[in-house]
């Protein structure tokens, strides 16, 4: 049943828009009655904020390539090819456009890039652990900084984003990490 509402919410802000869904539509899409989301979500705001955690969650897998040039690569090209799909497209539209009017939007947005961030980590902490990153490099910034490329394309200029994209991040990404710019302190 979660599956299927996830998909249906991700569906309907596809195709509508945070605005326009409601639980009623979720609902029909999902073959569920509308209880069985208010039993599950308290509001559509949950239901959004879970779904959209839930979609980015399996659409972004964590690597384990087992160096860190080749976890960040896949890291970032699987972030390039999820934001690229109409889904992905409509989804940081609605997180990035409709958070500025809508306060419930711009926490989940924050929830859903923390959490993001926070389940990569793993990434920068085994590549410090092997002796591949300074010890001092935080993982919260060296993946804001592996992202910023992408969104800025995607969000602002509108430009191409594809694997070369996402290999430049990776590249601007290493280089700050070893040079120091990417410290925890």
């Amino acid at each position: 049943m979660r599956a299927a509402v996830w998909a249906a919410t991700i569906t309907e802000l596809t195709e509508k828009g945070y605005a326009a869904l409601t639980v009623e539509g979720v609902a029909q899409r999902a073959g569920v009655h509308k209880t069985t989301i208010y039993r599950n979500w308290k509001t559509s705001d949950q239901l959004v904020a879970d779904a959209l955690t839930g979609h980015f969650a399996t659409d972004v897998p964590i690597p384990d390539t087992g160096a860190v040039a080749g976890d960040l690569r896949a890291l970032a090209r699987s972030l390039v090819a999820t934001m690229t799909t109409p889904a992905g497209r409509a989804l940081l539209a609605t997180v990035v456009s409709d958070a500025a009017r809508v306060p419930a939007l711009a926490r989940i947005k924050s929830a859903l890039f923390e959490d993001r961030f926070q389940r990569a980590e793993s990434v920068v902490t085994r590549a410090v652990e092997r002796g591949e990153l300074p010890p001092e490099t935080d993982p919260g910034e060296l993946l804001r900084t592996l992202a910023a490329p992408i969104y800025f394309r995607l969000v602002f200029t509108g430009e191409p984003v594809d694997g070369t994209t996402a290999d430049r991040a990776v590249d601007v990404a290493l280089a700050a990490a070893h040079a120091g710019a990417l410290s925890a302190t």
